[in-house]
């Protein structure tokens, strides 16, 4: 190989280790599931969340989604929003040790949420929010945490169950976490803590309406500056390997 084509060789290869640094980075930025509070979800009270569920897939689309509730810290409430093109279901199990909720006894929780694709999916370069209302919050507790499964149309599943560590690396599959915020002295949580344009009622229960486009424009504005990112550094990439090749062109010239 003369000293043009080595040239024009390492061109190429910095040009292509700079596409497939920036793609990768930029896909990293939004692949894991997750859950997102709407305003604040503070120990004691209800809250609206949203579970996030990004494709990481280029060639199937997700078709389902499992999340599992905490069952050492269970909660008497959880109510799904309704999202067009998709069925919901909560499953509730029996309490080894009865909850008092407003002053009733609770001997049964909801243990997990299933969405399935009715008409919808969520396709290659695409994510979905799912929220839910639910409470009340433990007030033992700083986070928790859901395991949730991820269906494809091919018959794939991701298990996001593994429960991250504090000081430890992130796992490569990590389940949803929501941190709790210090306790209100009214114990409403989330609903007195969203401001105008979201409705409590007296029980503290949030239905996150005043902040659900809010939440919708902040998440989609962050998937797209990545995905710009990820257009950049291909532009830059390409550009670099046209510049090799044609330097190349021309000391050989």
């Amino acid at each position: 190989m003369n000293a043009s084509s080595l040239r024009r060789s390492r061109a190429a290869l910095a040009g292509g280790l700079a596409v497939s640094s920036v793609v990768l980075l930029s896909g990293t930025a939004f692949a894991h599931v997750s859950v997102q509070p709407q305003g604040d979800a503070a120990k004691g009270g209800y809250a609206t969340v949203n579970f996030k569920v990004p494709n990481e897939r280029d060639n199937a689309s997700t078709v389902k989604l499992e999340v599992t509730l905490p069952t050492d810290t269970p909660m008497a409430s959880v109510m799904p929003q309704p999202v067009p093109g998709w069925n919901v279901t909560v499953a509730k199990a029996k309490l080894a040790k009865p909850l008092e909720v407003h002053g009733k006894k609770i001997t049964e929780a909801p243990s997990k949420i299933t969405w399935t694709a009715a008409g919808s999916k969520i396709g290659p370069g695409q994510f979905q929010q799912f929220p839910v209302s639910m409470g009340q919050l433990p007030e033992n507790a700083d986070k928790l945490v859901f395991k949730a499964l991820q269906t494809y149309d091919n018959k794939e599943v991701v298990r996001w169950i593994e429960e991250p560590e504090d000081g430890a690396p992130e796992p490569e599959t990590p389940a949803p976490v929501l941190t709790l915020s210090a306790a209100k002295d009214d114990h409403h949580g989330g609903g007195a803590a969203t401001g105008a344009g979201t409705k409590s009622d007296d029980k503290g229960h949030d239905d996150g309406a005043g902040d659900a486009k809010e939440t919708t424009a902040a998440a989609g504005s962050s998937d797209t500056t990545a995905r710009v990112l990820g257009v950049v550094g291909i532009l830059v990439g390409a550009a670099g390997v046209a510049f090799g090749v044609l330097a190349g062109r021309r000391r050989s010239a």
